[in-house]
C-alpha cells in the first residue's frame, strides 16, 4: 500500500506539469487570435502600418488615407506648400453621396478610390463603380460622364500615327488602312495551333475535352509606325495540365478544365518566336532570334532608332542570359550583354536609356548584385557600383542625366542585411544615401521623379510614412505614423529578432519569433516553424507591418518562428547558391535555429515542433515531416509542389536545375512518403492552376501505399490562394490541427470570426 501511494504521488507530480502546459483553450483565446487577423488592421487593432501614397497625374501633389479608430481621413499634400491637409469635408461629401446613393454612406468610411484632380481644382472620385465630380469649395457633387475615349475594338491595334490597324484573321497577321480599310495580309503560314499575333496566356483555360484556347492578340508598333513586332505561338506539340471543377452547384458532373503548362524537362511545351514586319514592304524580316519555350520566351522592345530592337532572353536552364541589338534595316545583329552562371541567373533586370545611349543592368558577376552600365556608343561595359552588398531594384532613372535611384541592403555598416535603403548614383559612380534612417524603406516615386514617398520601419520600430525630395532625400512632409496602442493594450509586443551562425559555420542568418500576449516564461511552449524557403524570396520580417503576421497562431499557445537560412534571396551569390540543385536541404538552418532557440530559452519545448507553409512553403512542410521526421512532429502543407517534376517548368528548372536529373527524385516528398512519423495535414485547392493539385493527390496515394496515417483537405472551388469563407475555413482547420496535435488541447470549432 505504501509503495502504491508513493507511486501515485510520483504519477501526480508528473501529470501536474503536463496539465499546466496543456491548459484548456477558451473562446477568449480564439477571440484574441481573431483580433490579430489581417482584416482587423486599419479598423480595430492597428493603423497605418503601411500607407499607400497616390500621385495626382498632373504632378500637383498626392493623396492618401490616414486611418484611426475613428475611421478614414482622406488627406493631401500640394507640392506648392508641402502641407498636409484634409482633402475634403468628409461630412459634407457623405451627405451629398447619401442624396445620390440608395444606401447610407458614413463620413469615416467612404471607401473611395482612383481620386484625381481636374484642371479647375475639382476632384474626380469613384464610388461603387460610378464616376463623380466633386467641387470641394461649393460642396457640389454630380455624376460625371466618362471621358470620351477613342473606341478600341478587341483584337485590334492602331498604329501611333493612326493610319493603320493591325489585327489577326485565320491565325495570320493583317493590317488595314484606317482611312480606306484596304487590307494587307502580312503572314501566310498561320493556322490553328501555329498562330501569329498571339501570346501564351499563363491562366488561359479550356473547357471540355476539345475546348478552345481563349483568343489572344498582341502586337507592338514601332514609334514611327513603320514596323510591327509580334509573336508566333506554336502549340502543335504542347501538352496540357488538367483540373476537375466539382464546385458548380448546378452541375452534377465535374467540369473538365485544361491549360497549357510545361513541367521540368518537357519538350512538349508551348513555344513562341518573335516575328517582325515592315509596313512599307508588307514583308516579314527574318532574324536569328530563337523559338523558345513559354518559360524563357524572347522579350523585345523598340529602340528610338527606326527599325532597331533590343531583345532579351535566357537559354533554358537559366544559366545564360542575352541582351541583343537587331537592326531590321540591315538585318544585322549585335550581342550587347551575355550573363553566364554556373548555378542560375535569377531576376535579370535591365533598362534601356535611349537619350544617353546606355543600358543599365543588374548583375551578380562580382559575387554581389551590383549595377553596371553598357555604353552603346563604345560597346564597353563598366561597373557603376561596387561592394559587398545587394541591389534589389532600380526604382527610378532620370534618362536625361543618367542618375539612377535604387534600393539596396547590406551596404551600411552594422545595419541588418535585410533592411533596404534608397541610394542614388550618377554615371561617374558616386553613390549617395537618400534614406539614412537605419530601418527598412519601401518607396514609390512621382512620375516626374521629383519626389518619393517612403514607408520606413523595422519589425520593432513603428512605421513612419513621409514625403521626400528626390534631389536631397530631405523629408518635406510627414504623412502618417503607425498606431498600435490597441494591440499594446492587449499585451502585444513586437516579435523578437534573433540571429545565429548558419550550417556553413560562418554566415550569420536572421529570424524572428512571436509569443502569445499572455506569455508566461515559467511555462513551456511548442514552437511552430512558419516556412518558405523558395530561393526567389526572403521571409525575414523586415518591416513593422509584418509584426502581426503570426500573432494569431501564437495566441493559441505557441511560439512561432520565421528564419531565412542559406539559399534564399537578397544576399551574396554564394549565399543564394546553397539552394541550387539542393532545395531538399533548405530546412537544415531551420532545425539549427530551433535548436538554438531551445538552448537559449527554457520556455521553448523543442520536443514539440510544428511546421506550416503554403506553395513552396507547403513543399518545405512535407519535406520537414519526411526528411526530418524525428524533429518535426506536426505539419500543415497547403497548395504544395510536393514533387518538382509535376510542377510548372520554370521554377524548378531555375532552382533545381535543368536537365532533370536524380536530384529531383531525391528531394521529392512523394518518393520519401515512407518516412512519415508525425501528424500531417495536406491541403489543396481543387482548381489550382498555379501549382496543380496532382502532386498532393500523388503524395496522398504514396502515403496510403506506405500505410501512413495522414489527413487530407481539398477545397474544391479554390485556386492557389484561398478566398473568403474558404480561407477562414482553412485557417480554422490549421489553427486547430496544431492546437490538438501539437498543443495537446481540445480545439474549439465554433468561435466567432467577428472581433
Amino acid at each position: 500500500m505504501k509503495t502504491f501511494y508513493g507511486l501515485s504521488i510520483i504519477t501526480l507530480l508528473l501529470i501536474i506539469p503536463m496539465q499546466m502546459h496543456s491548459q484548456k483553450l477558451s473562446q477568449e483565446d480564439y477571440k484574441r487570435a481573431v483580433s490579430f487577423m489581417y482584416e482587423n488592421y486599419n479598423n480595430k487593432t492597428a493603423f497605418n502600418l503601411d500607407t499607400k501614397v497616390n500621385w495626382f497625374k498632373d504632378n500637383s501633389g498626392i493623396w492618401f488615407v490616414d486611418y484611426s479608430k475613428e475611421g478614414e481621413t482622406y488627406k493631401t499634400v500640394s507640392f506648392k506648400n508641402n502641407k498636409v491637409e484634409v482633402l475634403f469635408n468628409h461630412i459634407k461629401l457623405a451627405n451629398e453621396l447619401n442624396k445620390l446613393l440608395e444606401e447610407k454612406v458614413r463620413p469615416n468610411n467612404l471607401s473611395l478610390n482612383n481620386i484625381e484632380r481636374t484642371k479647375s481644382g475639382n476632384l474626380i472620385i469613384y464610388v461603387k463603380g460610378k464616376r463623380y465630380i466633386y467641387n470641394t469649395k461649393k460642396n457640389m457633387l454630380q455624376i460625371s460622364e466618362e471621358e470620351k475615349k477613342e473606341e478600341v475594338k478587341p483584337f485590334e491595334s492602331k498604329s501611333p500615327d493612326g493610319k493603320w490597324i493591325a489585327y489577326s484573321k485565320d491565325y495570320n497577321l493583317f493590317i488595314k488602312s484606317a482611312e480606306t480599310e484596304e487590307e494587307h495580309q502580312l503572314s501566310f503560314d498561320g493556322k490553328k495551333n501555329y498562330e501569329y499575333a498571339s501570346f501564351y496566356g499563363w491562366y488561359d483555360k479550356m473547357e471540355g475535352e476539345n475546348g478552345e484556347r481563349p483568343k489572344n492578340f498582341s502586337v507592338d508598333w514601332s514609334k514611327d509606325s513603320k514596323w510591327i513586332s509580334t509573336n508566333v505561338v506554336d502549340l502543335r506539340n504542347a501538352e496540357k495540365m488538367y483540373l476537375l471543377d466539382w464546385s458548380i452547384d448546378s452541375l452534377y458532373k465535374p467540369k473538365l478544365l485544361s491549360y497549357y503548362r510545361g513541367s521540368p524537362g518537357d519538350t512538349t511545351m508551348v513555344h513562341t518566336k518573335p516575328v517582325f514586319f515592315s509596313v512599307d514592304t508588307r514583308k516579314e524580316i527574318k532574324t536569328s532570334l530563337p523559338k523558345n519555350t513559354h518559360i524563357n520566351s524572347v522579350s523585345v522592345q523598340w529602340n528610338q532608332d527606326p527599325g532597331v530592337i533590343i531583345s532579351n532572353y535566357a537559354e533554358r536552364g537559366f544559366q545564360k542570359q542575352y541582351v541583343k541589338r537587331i537592326d531590321l534595316n540591315t538585318n544585322t545583329e549585335q550581342t550587347l550583354i551575355t550573363e553566364i552562371s554556373s548555378a542560375n541567373i535569377d531576376n535579370f533586370n535591365y533598362r534601356l536609356l535611349e537619350e544617353i545611349q546606355k543600358i543599365a543592368f543588374l548583375s551578380e558577376r562580382s559575387g554581389w548584385r551590383q549595377l553596371y552600365i553598357l555604353d552603346l556608343k563604345t560597346n564597353k561595359t563598366f561597373p557603376l557600383t561596387n561592394g559587398n552588398y545587394y541591389i534589389h531594384d532600380i526604382k527610378y532613372i532620370n534618362e536625361k542625366t543618367g542618375d539612377i535611384y535604387f534600393l539596396a541592403s547590406g551596404k551600411e555598416i552594422n545595419n541588418n542585411p535585410y533592411h533596404q535603403q534608397l541610394y542614388k548614383t550618377d554615371l561617374s559612380g558616386i553613390v549617395t544615401l537618400l534614406s539614412p534612417e537605419n530601418t527598412h524603406h519601401s518607396v514609390s516615386f512621382s512620375e516626374d521623379g521629383k519626389y518619393f514617398a517612403d514607408n520606413y520601419s523595422t519589425i520593432e520600430i513603428p512605421t513612419k510614412t513621409v514625403l521626400r525630395e528626390t534631389s536631397t532625400g530631405n523629408i518635406i512632409s510627414k504623412l502618417t505614423y503607425a498606431n498600435v496602442d490597441e494591440a499594446v493594450s492587449k499585451g502585444w509586443k513586437t516579435p523578437e529578432v534573433f540571429n545565429l551562425t548558419a550550417k556553413d559555420g560562418k554566415t550569420t542568418i536572421y529570424g524572428a519569433i512571436w509569443k502569445p500576449t499572455n506569455f508566461d516564461a515559467s511555462k513551456k511552449y511548442p514552437i511552430i516553424d512558419h516556412t518558405y524557403t523558395g530561393p526567389h524570396t526572403q521571409v525575414f520580417p523586415k518591416s513593422f507591418d509584418r509584426g502581426f503576421m503570426n500573432q494569431s497562431l501564437a495566441e493559441l499557445g505557441f511560439i512561432v518562428m520565421m528564419v531565412d537560412g542559406l539559399g534564399t534571396f537578397g544576399r551574396s551569390k554564394e549565399f543564394h547558391n546553397y539552394s541550387y540543385k539542393n532545395m531538399g536541404n533548405n530546412l537544415e538552418d531551420h532545425v539549427l535555429a530551433i535548436k538554438y532557440l531551445g538552448e537559449k530559452y527554457s520556455w521553448i519545448d523543442i520536443d514539440k515542433v510544428g511546421i506550416f507553409g503554403h506553395s513552396a512553403g507547403g513543399y518545405d512542410t512535407g519535406r520537414a515531416m519526411l526528411a526530418f521526421s524525428d524533429f518535426y512532429k506536426v505539419g500543415v502543407a497547403s497548395s504544395a509542389d510536393h514533387d518538382f517534376r509535376m510542377e510548372k517548368a520554370w521554377w524548378p528548372e531555375m532552382y533545381q536545375g535543368w536537365p532533370v536529373d536524380s536530384t529531383y527524385q531525391n528531394v521529392s516528398n512523394i518518393t520519401n512518403a515512407k518516412n512519415l512519423k508525425g501528424k500531417l495535414l495536406l491541403v489543396h485547392g481543387g482548381i489550382d492552376d498555379n501549382v496543380n493539385p496532382s502532386a498532393t493527390f500523388k503524395l496522398a496515394e504514396a502515403l496510403i501505399n506506405a500505410d501512413k496515417e495522414f489527413d487530407l483537405l481539398i477545397l474544391p472551388s479554390q485556386r492557389h490562394g484561398y478566398q473568403g469563407k474558404h480561407q477562414s475555413y482553412f485557417t480554422k482547420k490549421r489553427w486547430n490541427y496544431f492546437v490538438e496535435y501539437l498543443g495537446g488541447n481540445t480545439p474549439i470549432w465554433n468561435f466567432n470570426w467577428t472581433y
